[in-house]
């Protein structure tokens, strides 16, 4: 298997550049491994088993699932990346959960043995967080700040639902809802010649769930998740970074720094339901000053005691570390007669 992936990597980066392979390897980290090779096999792989263990740590407010998971992820080559993701065109899958896990993802996430398909979860990402727009907010926030690349399914950019009665895998592979126009703006043909109906419920009907309608609203979740990714697309450290996890007393609040070259990123995420305040040991950074990067503001300098910090419920911080400049800076003009 692993000589013929490394015969089309080297066909593919021969006669297809920019291109990538991508494997889909259901497995442990530490057995995707090797698909990687030497960056001679893969390019990329998905990190299937940290996506449930996402949705256990914001239910369970607690942050030990999702760092132990990082615990167990390999190193590997520089030129490759872990694809990070919350949902796809199949089932949240759960075959790399433990029977435990598995009875508290169902019972937290699908108690209605109809979202239930094979050995995962057949909802879309709104659905399964209630379409609460801070639990959206917040789970988009870890997969574009944790190590690899964020992957975004269809639709979960304007918060689109599902259809559970569909069977199978269909009721999350509904039409793509543009519009309020036909088929929600999908296709012109009959209705009832379209491969699966569009979604028409109260909640995430095309009528009132739809592009056009989000693009027209400032506040939408569409360009909430503009902004993410091209705040994402500034700073290299997001993408390319180590990443440090503190560990605070509060185990609500997910905390951990990304660092690469010059840029150190500290990302602060509340995991819980309801407001929290957290201690972080940033000594290291004293003199820093944290600048938030959605609205660029300054937050009071880092110093030598324990830094105070409070989140609203599911609330979440995005932080660049800029060193403050002394007192006794010299510009080399002070001599000078203005």
């Amino acid at each position: 298997t692993h000589e013929y992936l490394k015969e089309i990597r080297k066909w593919i980066d021969q006669r297809y550049q920019g291109r990538i392979l991508l494997a889909e390897a259901n497995q442990w980290p530490a057995d995707v491994r090797p698909y990687f090779g030497e960056n001679n096999e893969c390019h990329m792989a998905f990190h299937f088993p940290l996506m449930p263990r996402l949705f256990m740590g914001v239910r369970s407010e607690d942050w030990h699932p999702i760092v132990d998971m990082f615990t167990h992820t390999p190193a590997i080559p520089e030129e490759c990346q872990w694809c990070l993701f919350l949902r796809n065109h199949d089932e949240l899958t759960l075959e790399m959960c433990s029977g435990e896990e598995r009875d508290y993802m169902y019972y937290a996430y699908a108690r209605d043995p109809q979202m239930r398909r094979n050995i995962g979860i057949a909802r879309r990402l709104a659905p399964l967080l209630e379409n609460d727009r801070r639990k959206i907010e917040l789970m988009n926030s870890l997969v574009f700040t944790l190590p690899g690349s964020p992957i975004i399914y269809y639709g979960d950019e304007i918060g689109m639902g599902d259809n559970v009665h569909l069977g199978d895998r269909n009721g999350v592979r509904t039409p793509m809802q543009w519009s309020v126009d036909r088929n929600a703006g999908f296709s012109k043909a009959d209705p009832s010649k379209l491969y699966l109906p569009v979604i028409t419920d109260s909640i995430y009907g095309y009528q009132a769930t739809n592009v056009e309608a989000e693009r027209q609203t400032p506040y939408s979740l569409l360009h909430w998740m503009k902004s993410m990714i091209a705040i994402r697309k500034k700073h290299p450290a997001l993408g390319r970074g180590t990443i440090e996890f503190l560990r605070p007393r509060n185990d609500k609040v997910l905390v951990y720094l990304r660092q690469y070259q010059e840029e150190t990123l500290l990302m602060v995420q509340n995991l819980g339901g309801s407001a929290q305040a957290v201690e972080l040991d940033l000594g290291k950074f004293a003199g820093a000053a944290p600048i938030e990067l959605f609205g660029e503001t300054r937050f009071p300098a880092i110093g030598e005691k324990p830094y105070m910090l409070s989140l609203a419920p599911y609330g979440y911080y995005w932080f660049r570390l800029r060193q403050e400049l002394r007192e006794d800076t010299s510009y080399g003009i002070e001599g000078s007669v203005i």
